[in-house]
C-alpha cells in the first residue's frame, strides 16, 4: 500500500441491541435446563416459550435498526441450538424419558437415545437452514422449524403438568413426540413460514381482530392453547405432504386414462 492509499479497516465490534435479545433467549434456554434438573418442569417449559418470543424479536430488531451481521446470525444459531435443541431434549428426558432406565438393558438406553436424536436433528436442521439462506422459497420452511419443535416438546410437558399428569404416565406419548418432532425437523416436508405477511403495512380489520382473538384465547389457558396450536402446526406439514402426493397420483391416473392426441 502506498502512503496515498486509504487503509480499509474492518470494524471489530458487534451490534449490541439485537445480540442482547439473542443473549436473553440463550439465558432462557440455559435456565430451562437448570429448572428441569431441579424438577421444576413448568418453569422450564415456560422458559422455552419465552426464548421463542425473544428469538423472534432479535432478527426483527436487527432488520428494523439495520444492524444485521454475520456474527449475529451465527450467534443466533448457537443460541437456538441450546434453547430449542438441548433444552427441550433435557426437559423431556428429566420429565419422562429418564424413567426408562429401570426397564431392562434394551429400553433403558432408548430414553436418552431419543433425547440425543432430537438434539442432533435440531443441530442438523439449524445447519441446513444456514446454508440454504437465500436459496429457498421464503414462503416455506424445509422441515419443522426448531422453535416449533421445541414448543411441541416443552408444550407437552407444560400441558401434562398443568393437568397433574406425570412423565411416567405419559412416557410412550412423550417418546413418540420426541422422536417424531426430531425426524420432522430434518425432513424435507414443507411448512408455511408466514413470512409473506406484511406486518409493517396496513392490514384488513379482520386480520387485526384475529390477532386480538388469538391473544385472548391464549390467555384463557396458555398450556393447552399453545401446545395444541403448535401440535396442529407440526401435523400440518405431513398432512399437506400427503395431500400433494394424492394430487400427483390423481394427475398421473388422469394422464394414463386420457386418449392419445391425433
Amino acid at each position: 500500500m502506498t502512503p496515498d492509499t486509504p487503509e480499509v479497516r474492518r470494524s471489530r465490534g458487534v451490534y449490541l441491541l439485537p445480540n442482547l435479545f439473542t443473549t436473553a433467549a440463550l439465558f432462557c434456554g440455559f435456565y430451562a435446563i437448570i429448572a428441569a434438573l431441579r424438577g421444576r418442569f413448568e418453569a422450564a417449559a415456560v422458559a422455552v416459550f419465552i426464548a421463542m418470543v425473544l428469538d423472534g424479536l432479535d432478527g426483527r430488531v436487527a432488520r428494523m435498526t439495520h444492524t444485521e451481521s454475520e456474527f449475529g446470525a451465527q450467534y443466533d444459531s448457537l443460541a437456538d441450538l441450546v434453547s430449542f435443541g438441548l433444552a427441550p431434549a433435557l426437559i423431556m428426558y428429566e420429565w419422562a424419558l429418564g424413567s426408562m432406565v429401570s426397564m431392562g438393558p434394551l429400553l433403558s438406553k432408548l430414553g436418552w437415545l431419543a433425547a440425543f436424536f432430537y438434539t442432533v436433528m435440531a443441530a442438523l436442521r439449524l445447519a441446513r437452514f444456514n446454508v440454504q439462506i437465500g436459496h429457498t422459497d421464503k414462503r416455506y420452511f424445509i422441515g419443522l422449524p426448531s422453535p416449533s419443535a421445541a414448543a411441541i416438546v416443552a408444550g407437552l410437558v407444560w400441558f401434562c403438568t398443568d393437568l397433574g399428569l406425570t412423565g411416567e404416565h405419559m412416557l410412550w406419548p412423550a417418546l413418540v413426540i420426541t422422536i417424531g418432532t426430531g425426524a420432522l425437523m430434518f425432513s424435507n416436508i414443507l411448512y408455511f413460514s408466514f413470512k409473506q405477511l406484511n406486518l409493517r403495512g396496513p392490514v384488513p380489520f379482520i386480520t387485526a381482530l384475529l390477532v386480538v382473538l388469538l391473544f385472548v384465547f391464549t390467555s384463557i389457558d396458555p398450556p393447552k392453547v399453545l401446545f395444541l396450536g403448535f401440535l396442529l402446526y407440526g401435523l400440518s406439514g405431513p398432512v399437506m405432504y400427503l395431500a400433494r402426493l394424492r394430487q400427483r397420483a390423481r394427475r398421473r391416473a388422469q394422464g394414463l386414462h386420457e386418449p392419445p392426441h391425433k
